[in-house]
């Protein structure tokens, strides 16, 4: 599997690493550190074939990135209407899942992660499709600044994609959980449903949780990437790349 390279690469029994990569700026924003962690990411991508691309700003700057060797990969499976648009304009060809088949990689960012490479995701209401091509994927690199690395998830209030006529009774199973429901006003997902944003969380049984929350009717899925959490976690910090596993 590819690995970052470059001075000051150490990669130790517990698969981390800092990579203090040569000119890489002193001070950065949260913003400089998702373009550094994004270009990091194409160290991934394999030369030939189709690879999935995730939702989100990170996400949309691995895209940027990835627009400076477009030639290197057939094209791209998009988890979003908005991340199929962004790969048009960069005139790399958006592929159909069905058509493509298992995907070598595939890169997106999160809204929580821990050390285990569980994971948040949904911030933008793409979870479901997500979940599909990191599913499809052999490789989940997932790519975030560190701010998203989190001991326990549950701060970012937890995104459950449901369908419409459902939502009394899945907040209702949702209350009877612990949690606090709320409603995403003006939203809608690529696939016509709505998101309940779950408040008050502290989520130590990720797996449990996203297996229970999935079993709820009228639930088309939940943020939790647990099950199937990121096999790769790269952190744009101050220092550098921080690498798990």
């Amino acid at each position: 599997m590819p690995a970052l390279r470059g001075p000051g690469v150490r990669n130790d029994a517990y698969a981390l690493f800092f990579a203090q990569v040569p000119g890489y700026p002193a001070r950065m924003n949260a913003d400089d550190r998702k373009k550094a962690v994004a270009q990091a990411a194409l160290e991934f991508v394999p030369h030939g074939g189709v690879i999935g691309v995730g939702t989100g700003s990170t996400a949309n700057h691995f895209i940027d990135a990835l627009a400076t060797i477009k030639g290197r990969v057939d094209g791209a499976v998009a988890s979003s209407v908005a991340t199929a648009e962004r790969l048009k304009a960069h005139g790399i060809p958006v592929v159909d899942l069905n058509e493509a088949g298992t995907l070598a990689v595939y890169v997106d960012g999160a809204d929580e992660a821990t050390v285990h490479r569980a994971l948040i995701k949904g911030g933008g209401g793409a979870l479901t499709r997500e979940k599909i091509v990191a599913a499809a994927s052999r490789t989940f690199v997932c790519i975030a600044d560190d701010s998203k690395l989190v001991d326990v998830l549950g701060r970012f209030p937890l995104p459950v994609e449901v369908i419409p006529m459902a939502r009394g009774l899945v907040a209702r199973e949702i209350v009877a959980l612990g949690g606090e429901p709320v409603l995403r006003t003006g939203f809608q997902t690529d696939n016509g449903n709505i998101i309940l944003d779950v408040h008050g969380l502290e989520i130590v049984d990720p797996v449990a949780l996203e297996e229970r929350l999935n079993h709820v009717t009228g639930v088309v899925t939940n943020g939790l990437f647990a099950r199937r959490g990121a096999d790769i976690l790269l952190l744009g910090t101050s220092s550098g790349i921080r690498r798990l596993p």
